[in-house]
């Protein structure tokens, strides 16, 4: 059919959405807005620990990986949000094929049934300076609160409660911008009062010292402190000038990260010996400890809550986010059988919420057959950090075959030198899959051996395994169009 008169097509359905888009007014935000956006989901106290037993050296254990991995993480990303919408599923499925794609998609879910265990390991210690100090270290303790506190997420996210936002937010200004701020300070009072630095604070110490390559294994840990900026990209189109804008904002967001992550590490270092400090209550022992010699110590069980308060916060957030992404793949493509698709009545998966907390509790449970809890703390560390890299790894090579293959694509930013980017977060990638599997100098409890099994075991079974029976079993009947959607959900 052609207009009247004209003898032209009539436009096509992507230049009507185009149109109409250009036509509806937008709610734009800053780049100030955008990297306050990026610090708050990325920023947190919970590494602090890991990284105060280096001293000095944790500022270059921050920024190696800030350069080689954050930074082309976040631009590559952001080129990809601008041009393509539905996420990490769609980046990969465009770029290379939809069963990877899947691959893709469940890594970024799978790695939060690591996360949990680590994130509220840390949670049951910090309680524990509440209640009491002593059973931070008791394995059996830890595993219970973990159980309890995750199966209590599980419930609150399934009631479709929407104070969950407000307390995430709440929780970067409660629970980490304050500690930090006070933690930072108590310790340059600590130091001006002329008491010595636990750990050196020379020239000489900027570099970690070389023992073997178990002495940079922590440096793996990092990796998963940055993770998670490509889910902040999709904000790209909300700024007014996307190409000249972006990047101020990332830029600007990876200092703030920078600042929080590396100044309250080396806090910690000064007044915590690094043979002393557990790596889930590093942040409590510190606060302890300066609040001892400032002899305000009836300060400590109030911070140890406003650090609860901000894990519990993101816990809540995270907990039904990956999953939500997964089951809108699931249903589209048929990936997962109808039982995991099935929402309750409060719009919730609850089915896969489930089925992920059985995998929680579990894993739960190393805490209290591992004699020492900060060993446990950090497998667990490397494992999520290992399933999420799969992620990575695809992310990176699909955005290069994306330009390659579609680089007259509507995108709103085009990252510069994608190609170095990519090769230099793909190469980063793999060296933190290595070098994961080496234990670090930390880690006394176990022999190597039972150390990789663990480690490669967990990566072989949540991040392929899995994922390769979902699509080896699958079935026609599993896809599900969006019009059954609602009649599906009502059968739940």
């Amino acid at each position: 059919m052609t207009t009247s008169g004209t003898g032209t097509a009539p436009p096509t359905r992507e230049q009507v959405r185009q149109a109409m888009t250009a036509r509806t007014p937008r709610n734009y935000i800053t780049w100030i807005t955008l990297a306050f956006m990026i610090t708050s989901s990325v920023a947190s106290l919970r590494a602090a620990p890991t990284m105060a037993v280096y001293g000095l050296a944790a500022v270059f254990l921050y920024v190696v990986p800030a350069l080689v991995f954050l930074l082309p993480t976040s631009l590559v990303s952001a080129e990809l949000a601008s041009g393509w919408s539905g996420g990490v599923y769609r980046w990969v499925a465009e770029g290379l094929s939809k069963p990877l794609g899947f691959l893709a998609v469940w890594c970024q879910f799978a790695m939060t049934i690591f996360y949990y265990p680590s994130l509220l390991g840390y949670v049951a210690s910090t309680f524990a300076y509440v209640i009491n100090p002593s059973l931070a270290s008791n394995g059996v303790y830890v595993a219970i609160v973990i159980v309890v506190i995750y199966w209590t997420g599980v419930w609150v996210s399934s009631q479709g409660t929407k104070t969950v936002a407000g307390l995430s937010s709440a929780g970067l200004i409660i629970g980490t911008l304050i500690p930090a701020t006070i933690l930072v300070v108590l310790g340059i009072v600590f130091l001006g009062q002329g008491n010595t630095s636990a750990a050196p604070m020379d020239a000489s110490h900027l570099l970690p010292q070389w023992t073997g390559i178990a002495s940079l294994v922590l440096i793996v840990n990092n990796f998963l402190s940055y993770a998670g900026m490509e889910m902040n990209s999709v904000h790209v189109n909300t700024l007014r000038h996307p190409g000249r804008e972006f990047p101020r904002a990332m830029f600007l967001a990876i200092g703030l990260v920078l600042v929080i992550f590396i100044v309250p590490a080396v806090a910690i270092s000064w007044v915590i010996p690094a043979d002393q400090l557990s790596l889930t209550a590093g942040v409590m022992q510190a606060f302890d400890a300066f609040f001892a010699n400032f002899g305000v110590s009836w300060l400590t069980p109030i911070l140890g809550l406003m650090l609860i308060a901000a894990a519990l916060g993101g816990m809540l957030t995270w907990l039904a986010g990956p999953s939500k992404g997964l089951l809108t793949v699931a249903r589209e493509e048929g990936y997962m059988p109808p039982f995991l698709q099935r929402l309750n009545k409060h719009g919730v998966q609850q089915n896969i919420l489930v089925a992920q907390g059985v995998f929680t509790t579990l894993i739960a449970l190393l805490y209290a057959f591992i004699p020492d809890v900060s060993s446990a703390y950090w497998i667990l560390s490397v494992i999520t950090t290992q399933v999420y890299l799969i992620m990575y790894l695809l992310l990176f090579v699909a955005a290069m075959r994306l330009r390659r293959t579609a680089p007259d694509h509507p995108r709103g930013y085009r990252a510069p030198a994608l190609g170095v980017l990519c090769v230099v977060g793909f190469l980063a990638s793999v060296a933190a899959l290595v070098i994961g599997f080496v234990p670090p100098a930390q880690f006394s409890s176990g022999s190597v051996g039972t150390y990789i099994l663990i480690v490669g075991g967990g990566l072989g079974l949540i991040g392929l395994l899995i994922p390769w029976l979902f699509l080896k079993l699958r079935k026609p009947s599993w896809r599900q169009p969006a019009s059954a959607h609602a009649a599906a959900d009502e059968e739940a």
